[in-house]
């Protein structure tokens, strides 16, 4: 027998016994340890192709497309063989594993509405039973609109009141929520009553300030609208939103789209205006009895000039308030820092 035919008897009879040996093995990991004995890098097909050197440069060729041919059956053998297997061996653990779906879930922690979100709310809620109806208005604003319009010109000292991001010569992000007044003023007829709300910006940040908050804006125009009229809205939200028995005053104060303008106070809402909580001095409102919640006034007629409002004709007052501050005095947070924080333990606080 020549030296050819006696490796092809050899790679017949390993063909054959690798094919009978994957047939009878029993798992799939059974099944791995047979392709590595005859098709792995040491294995048994490997050791028959290093004998092919012994052939003649006609001979080889021909070998070496037996080879190929015994080596793709057993891989495609194996690759069907592997398949039922672990069919099988999915069936069969399935069917040991059994699930018990009467037993209850693990508990995961969550939070709860945000303390901003639940003031915002609150503020709709009160303001919409004096008619007030909600606006919104852009993030980011043309120059005119957060500054001009509002009787802050280009050279206007209050310009350096608002550390403003600007996004190119002509807008910014908005430095305050009064925007929305004039966008309202443009487009709506009066008699208006609109409170506007949404997040503002400005380059601070410490224990009381960001640089993203969020502010509530109101707005009352009519054919007659005094300072009266104001002062009885204030001390109307300030008891619904904080407690009855709740004092307001006015400060005066300057604002340049408002004329007259005030800071808006109210009693203390955790020492009553007494100065004092459980015979210590009041943290809140550092022993003054008051504090400071917002800002006010009538609306400067060069605001109506700037949206072709006809004054005196139509007359109006504007207030505003910021959210997280009324979220810190409602509930004593302590760092305004928390708000941004989404710390599900501290949102956990204001479940309902």
């Amino acid at each position: 027998m020549s030296q050819s035919e006696n490796l092809q008897t050899k790679l017949s009879e390993l063909k054959a016994q690798a094919l009978l040996k994957m047939s009878e093995a029993a798992s799939s990991p059974a099944l791995y340890n047979i392709k590595v004995e005859f098709l792995g890098k040491n294995g048994l097909l490997t050791e028959i192709m290093k004998e092919m050197g012994k052939l003649s440069k006609e001979e080889k060729p021909l070998f070496g497309k037996l080879v190929n041919e015994v080596k793709t059956a057993l891989e495609s053998k194996y690759d069907e063989t592997e398949l039922v297997l672990k069919k099988s061996e999915l069936d069969l653990k399935m069917a040991a594993e059994e699930l018990d779906l009467t037993l209850p879930g693990y508990p995961s922690g969550r939070g709860s509405e945000h303390p901003v979100g639940k003031v915002i709310h609150n503020i709709a809620q009160i303001m919409g039973r004096l008619g007030y109806s909600l606006r919104q208005g852009p993030l980011i604003e043309k120059d005119y609109y957060n500054f001009e319009a509002l009787n802050i010109p280009a050279d206007h000292p209050a310009r350096d009141m608002q550390d403003t991001f600007f996004i190119d010569k002509t807008h910014v992000l908005r430095t305050h929520t009064s925007p929305i007044q004039i966008h309202s003023l443009e487009s709506e007829t009066p008699p208006l009553k609109i409170i506007g709300v949404g997040s503002v910006f400005r380059c601070d940040s410490d224990i009381s300030h960001l640089p993203q908050f969020h502010q509530i804006e109101g707005m009352y125009v009519d054919r007659k609208v005094s300072m009266s009229d104001l002062k009885g809205t204030i001390g109307f939200f300030v008891r619904e939103f904080f407690g009855p028995g709740l004092k307001t005053r006015f400060r005066p104060s300057f604002f340049p789209f408002t004329e007259p303008s005030a800071e808006i106070d109210c009693t203390c809402p955790i020492c009553k205006g007494k100065g004092q909580s459980n015979n210590i001095g009041c943290s809140l409102c550092k022993s003054s009895g008051w504090i400071e919640i917002g800002g006010c006034g009538l609306i400067n007629p060069k605001v109506f000039a700037h949206a072709n409002v006809e004054y005196p004709k139509w007359q109006g007052f504007a207030f505003g308030f910021g959210i997280e501050r009324m979220a810190i005095i409602k509930y004593g947070i302590e760092d305004i820092r928390l708000f941004p924080e989404n710390d599900v333990r501290f949102l956990r606080q204001f479940e309902s």
